[in-house]
C-alpha cells in the first residue's frame, strides 16, 4: 500500500507522515496505516518497497508485546497486517534514541574528531562499530517536516520542552527497553547496535508508541563475525535500513538542497524489499507471508476493529 484515503467513523483529524498515515478516532483512538513508503535523510523516495509497511507493522507488534511489562504501550488491536489502532497520546516532542555502538551518525560525528554528541562525551580511541563502554542516549527533536535536530538533556529540559521528572523516566525506559531489545536479538544471533523510542502520555502515565525495534527504527549487526570483523577492520554485516543510506551516498544524494534522488531501479527495489524481509525472519524467528490488502477491503475491516474497541 502507497497510501491510503479512507473515511473512519468518528474520524478528527488525518496526519500523513513520511511512512505513516495516521487518522485520529473521537480524538481518543489513532489508527496507523503503515505505507510502503521508505524515507532516508528525512526524504521520501520515490518508489515503494513491497511489503516494507507489513514488515514494519508486524515486527512492531511483536516487539511492542515482549516489552509490555517495562512499559505501557498505546496498542489496542492490529487488525490487518500493516495497520494498528491505538491510544491517541499527547506525544512528546523529542525521540530518545540510544546507541550501544559507534555506527552510523555517531560515527560520522566522531570521525570528524569530535567527541560530544547531544551532550554525551563519547571516550577516545574507539573505531567504527565499537561497543560503547555503555549504551549512550542521543535525543533529537521530533520535527513533522524537515530534519531532526540533536539536542541534548539539559537543553531539553531547559526549554521545557519535556519535564526534568518526565525525562529521567524517559531514559530509564529507553535504557530498559534497549536491553531487551538486545536480549531478544542476541537469541536470534544479531546485535541491536542502536535504535530510537517515542513516547506520549496519557493523564499521569507514560506509554511507548509508534514503532520500536524495526528495520526502519534501529540497525542491527550479525553477531557471528563481529569480534572478527572489528579485529580487520572490516565492515559489519548489517540488518537495517542504513544500506539504503549508503546506496544514497554512494550515488551521490544525502538530501541536500540541488540533488537529485538516483534512478531506483526494479532490482533494487526488489532487493530492499528482500532486505526487509530478512530481517522480520531472522529478527522474529518467524516466516513471513506476504499478505495483499485491498483498500476497499482494508477501510471496512479498520470499520469493524473500531466499532469492537
Amino acid at each position: 500500500m502507497l497510501e491510503s484515503s479512507f473515511k473512519l467513523p468518528g474520524q478528527t483529524a488525518f496526519y500523513k507522515g513520511k511512512v505513516r498515515d495516521v487518522y485520529t478516532i473521537e480524538d481518543r483512538l489513532m489508527v496507523m496505516v503503515v505505507s510502503d513508503r521508505i524515507s532516508a535523510f528525512d526524504v521520501v523516495l520515490p518508489r515503494p518497497i513491497p511489503y516494507k509497511g507489513q514488515v514494519l507493522n508486524q515486527v512492531a507488534a511483536i516487539m511492542l508485546d515482549a516489552t509490555k511489562d517495562i512499559v505501557p504501550n498505546w496498542v489496542k488491536s492490529s487488525p490487518l497486517p500493516n495497520v494498528t489502532i491505538g491510544l491517541k497520546c499527547e506525544t512528546f516532542p523529542v525521540e530518545m534514541v540510544v546507541r550501544g555502538n559507534l555506527t552510523g551518525h555517531a560515527w560520522r560525528t566522531y570521525k570528524t574528531g569530535q567527541r560530544v554528541l547531544c551532550g554525551v562525551t563519547m571516550p577516545d580511541g574507539l573505531k567504527e562499530n565499537d561497543f560503547f563502554p555503555t549504551p549512550i542516549i542521543t535525543p533529537t527533536t521530533k520535527a513533522h517536516e524537515g530534519h531532526d535536530e540533536d539536542i541534548s538533556r539539559e537543553e531539553i529540559i531547559a526549554q521545557g520542552l519535556v519535564s526534568k521528572e518526565d525525562y529521567e523516566q524517559l531514559e530509564k525506559y529507553t535504557l530498559a527497553l534497549f536491553e531487551r531489545g538486545k536480549e531478544m536479538a542476541a537469541k536470534r544471533g544479531l546485535i541491536l547496535v542502536d535504535t530510537k523510542y517515542e513516547f506520549g502520555k496519557i493523564g499521569d502515565t507514560i506509554y511507548v508508541i509508534d514503532e520500536i525495534h524495526t528495520p526502519d527504527s534501529s540497525r542491527y549487526f550479525y553477531a557471528d563475525g563481529y569480534e572478527e570483523n572489528q579485529k580487520n577492520g572490516t565492515q559489519q554485516k548489517q540488518l537495517s535500513k542504513e544500506f539504503v543510506r549508503e546506496w544514497l551516498m554512494a550515488n551521490g544524494f544525502q538530501g541536500k538542497d540541488g540533488q537529485q534522488v538516483p534512478e531506483m531501479t526494479d532490482e533494487f527495489v526488489n532487493s530492499v524489499s528482500e532486505r526487509y524481509i530478512e530481517l522480520f525472519e531472522n529478527i522474529t524467528g518467524q516466516k513471513f507471508v506476504k499478505e495483499d490488502v485491498a483498500a476497499a477491503d482494508a477501510e471496512s475491516t479498520i470499520i469493524a476493529a473500531l466499532k469492537s474497541l
